[in-house]
């Protein structure tokens, strides 16, 4: 985990330390270093900050706060991804209304029980455009839109805490803002819009790969989307509820896997976030052997490509079915 972090850090921010050297004078150049800045971003997000964030880092909980910051560093929010991926995604997975993970924009369509409009027929040919432009929301307004929602929802509600969130927040923009793009556009003797466009691309490529990453582990064929019971808590044991919302893939792929944090190995990420990502693969094969003893389903494909496959055939199928509606969804 050292050496990894070591290297994701440095991928991400060595681009800038050149490019705000003030040597870059060729766009070509300025376009490489930027995306190479974003598979940088990616690495650290899925390689570092998650497993810090979930307390799986180090035993060390001090350790686990300060490597958590490095999402901060990459432009995101540290204390509004708890909530909304530990907390919410963790416990109600593909739970409409509970797991934010699944609550899009209306164009958008990742449960059969939310609302259907007739573009959704369409999502897996525009998905990609959005998917592109994932980090640029965490960017700009999605932190300051979910954390003030998460306060109305009940979360940071000791004395001034969602205020020094709100400040954090719009403090850490400010400092990863000032190195990733306003630095480039005084210092980089290239045209404005050029060094714009790179910052984009940077983040087109981290958006793609870190959605894709995380979509096709649950918006999958062999998904299930339950509904809380009478009293809103999830039906059955906690434990099924992961197996049936949940999928991996692409386990033979030890380079893969080593180069997105061992994330296709959801299952067992969602059944022990606690454990360190680097003990996934063999903790799937204790996984996949108590899941046949007791009969619990084990989605997995066989590689990434099958898997983004299998990604958008769902999109195409929550494009077109009708909406299930809550009160008469089957609770398994």
């Amino acid at each position: 985990m050292v050496i990894k972090t070591i290297l994701m850090l440095t991928l991400f921010f060595f681009p800038f330390l050149i490019l705000n050297s003030g040597v870059v004078s060729n766009t070509w150049v300025l376009f490489l270093l930027y995306i190479i800045s974003g598979f940088g971003m990616a690495g650290v997000g899925m390689n570092v900050m998650h497993d810090a964030i979930h307390g799986s880092y180090s035993k060390n909980p001090k350790i686990n706060t300060l490597i958590g910051y490095s999402l901060n560093l990459i432009g995101a929010n540290a204390t509004v991804w708890k909530i909304q991926h530990n907390v919410l995604h963790h416990t109600y997975t593909n739970i409409e209304h509970a797991d934010d993970d699944i609550n899009a924009p209306f164009f958008l369509r990742f449960s059969p029980h939310a609302k259907k409009y007739w573009t959704h027929q369409f999502q897996h040919i525009y998905i990609w455009f959005f998917y592109c432009l994932a980090t640029i929301s965490w960017i700009t307004t999605k932190d300051f839109v979910r954390v003030t929602r998460y306060y109305k929802m009940g979360f940071l509600n000791k004395k001034n805490e969602f205020r020094n969130a709100i400040v954090s927040i719009a403090a850490w923009k400010v400092l990863y803002y000032s190195f990733a793009i306003i630095m480039p556009l005084v210092i980089v003797d290239l045209p404005w819009w050029h060094i714009l466009l790179a910052f984009l691309s940077m983040h087109f490529i981290t958006g793609l790969l870190i959605s894709l990453v995380f979509q096709v582990a649950h918006i999958m064929p062999s998904s299930e989307f339950p509904l809380p019971d009478e009293d809103g808590l999830i039906a059955g044991d906690w434990s099924t509820h992961q197996f049936a919302t949940t999928a991996n893939y692409s386990p033979g792929s030890n380079i893969f896997s080593w180069l997105i944090g061992s994330l296709n190995y959801q299952i067992e990420h969602h059944l022990f976030p606690g454990i360190c990502h680097v003990h996934y693969k063999e903790l799937s094969k204790i996984v996949i052997d108590t899941a046949k003893e007791h009969g619990m389903p084990y989605s997995s494909n066989r590689t990434f490509f099958t898997a983004i496959r299998a990604h958008v055939k769902m999109l195409r199928e929550l494009g077109n079915m009708e909406q299930i509606p809550e009160q008469t969804a089957v609770i398994q």
